[in-house]
């Protein structure tokens, strides 16, 4: 009999709120993390390198309707979280999605969510040392440095930072968050104080006739737009971190509403607020992929070391985006060790109730990356990025398809839904998924690299069909022990 079987059995009795499914990878956690740090950490996975850098080349191809795409791209990622949200109020977990998709979707669905979520992140993690390395060789200090050496030490500074306790990561994260929030604030106000006094930048008059005189909102038509949108999306990956967050700190259902909610007005006011002041400001065909675009305006102005300051920023952005990736892949490899579906000593703990084992595994996948630093320093940051897009929508799916299940098991009496919920059920959900897809489909627009990508599908699909019959018999010894537990 599957887990699902089993926590169905369990949802049937006669009290089926007071018989919510608990997952054993959830023991041993502190519940160091304040509500300060939960907030932190989702303004610090809406905001990241995707933003700092990675908006100027989309500006640049997709103009001012960029700022479109980030909106849309924003309200699909606020469903998602909120479909989070609302399932982590349900029952909190450190093992988050994984163990709402072993409860909704049995065992499969679990191995499934968390092996494509540890691809994203491990992936990820590559991209992070990769671009750490990268901003620090902008300094001349650091430039005869090796591209590799560097990105072996980010990883051993952010692997010691997680692996002493998770009140120091929560800490790191805040500050993080804090330095990359200051940022937008002020580069937002300088924005605001040009366009209101009609200071030239770059020798152009900041206002509407920016946009206007050079092609208007979509100077290269619709297409780029849409194009853009699976970049758009990746720039929005981590928001599901309070999910996994919520499983250690001590009022989730306070925490959790507050820190869901004030998502939408941050993709709002920093996404889309930056975009069009950038578009104000400066045309698109100023901008480009190898410069931030906020370097590029305070450039124009002749602010001093406008260049150091941002790169600093950036290079905070990626360190905070490691900090997190190997913070969440450590919970949700040991709640699937847990269950069977991971390596036994991910389920490890140090003595202050980190699980290292599940970190160590991320850390060694991060070591392949700096060895593709060494090879192929010019291609390691685009070849792992694209992999990091497949894992990130799948992870999205599988949220949205577990809150479906959720739904469907509450209307039928199964269970209780929480007062925070996701609005528009199914619609919402089945309206996601399908945009979700369709960024995904849109991959193959782009042959270089997009189509290639594609091409991994398979692959991954066949080794996640291999590594499924190779711990399938641990899965199912688990799942009779936690039988004979209910049954007893």
């Amino acid at each position: 009999m599957s887990k699902d079987a089993v926590n169905t059995a369990v949802a049937a009795t006669p009290e089926p709120a007071a018989q919510t499914p608990a997952d054993a990878g959830d023991a041993g956690y502190s519940k160091d993390l304040k509500a300060r740090h939960v907030n932190m950490i989702a303004i610090g996975g809406a905001i990241g390198t995707g933003l700092f850098l990675g908006a100027g080349g989309r500006l640049q191809s997709a103009g001012p309707a960029l700022a479109l795409a980030y909106l849309v791209c924003g309200v699909f990622a606020f469903f998602v979280v909120r479909a989070l949200g609302e399932l982590v109020l349900y029952r909190p977990s450190s093992g988050s999605f994984v163990s709402y998709a072993r409860e909704f979707l049995g065992e499969k669905g679990a191995y499934v969510a968390g092996w494509m979520y540890f691809l994203n992140w491990s992936t990820t993690g590559i991209a992070d040392i990769t671009a750490i390395a990268l901003y620090t060789h902008y300094w001349s200090l650091f430039t005869d440095i090796p591209q590799w050496l560097l990105a072996l030490a980010a990883l051993a500074v952010v692997l010691a930072v997680n692996l002493i306790s998770v009140k120091i990561f929560g800490e790191m994260e805040f500050w993080f968050a804090i330095v990359k929030v200051a940022t937008l604030v002020a580069f937002m106000l300088v924005g605001v104080f040009l366009l209101a006094t009609r200071h030239e930048v770059g020798g152009t008059t900041p206002g509407l006739s920016v946009i206007t005189d050079n092609g208007g909102i979509l100077p290269h038509g619709a297409m780029p737009v849409v194009l853009v949108m699976q970049g758009v999306i990746f720039a929005y990956a981590a928001l599901e971190l309070v999910g996994v967050a919520a499983g250690e700190t001590a009022e989730p259902e306070k925490v959790v509403p507050r820190a869901v909610n004030s998502i939408m007005w941050r993709v709002g006011l920093f996404y889309c607020g930056s975009v069009v002041l950038l578009a104000l400001l400066l045309p698109g065909s100023v901008h480009s992929a190898d410069e931030s675009p906020f370097v590029t305006v305070l450039s124009k102005i002749g602010v001093p070391a406008a260049g150091d300051v941002m790169n600093l920023v950036v290079l905070t952005a990626a360190m905070s985006s490691l900090n997190s990736g190997l913070y969440s892949t450590g919970r949700i490899l040991r709640s699937m060790a847990t269950a069977g579906s991971a390596p036994k000593f991910t389920a490890r703990m140090n003595r202050s109730q980190v699980p290292y084992g599940g970190i160590l595994l991320t850390c060694a996948v991060c070591v392949l990356g700096v060895g593709l630093n060494y090879l192929v320093p010019s291609k390691a940051f685009e070849i792992v990025l694209n992999v990091a897009s497949l894992g990130i929508i799948s992870t999205w799916v599988i949220i949205m398809i577990c809150h479906l299940v959720f739904v469907r098991r509450a209307r039928a009496g199964l269970l209780r839904r929480p007062s925070f919920r996701l609005p528009g059920s199914p619609v919402t959900e089945i309206a996601t998924i399908a945009f979700l897809l369709v960024c995904l489909g849109m991959m193959a627009n782009d042959p270089e690299v997009g189509r290639k990508t594609l091409l991994l599908i398979p692959v991954i699909a066949a080794l996640l069909v291999a590594g499924w019959f190779a711990v399938r018999r641990r899965v199912n010894h688990t799942d009779d022990q936690d039988l004979a537990e209910v049954t007893k």
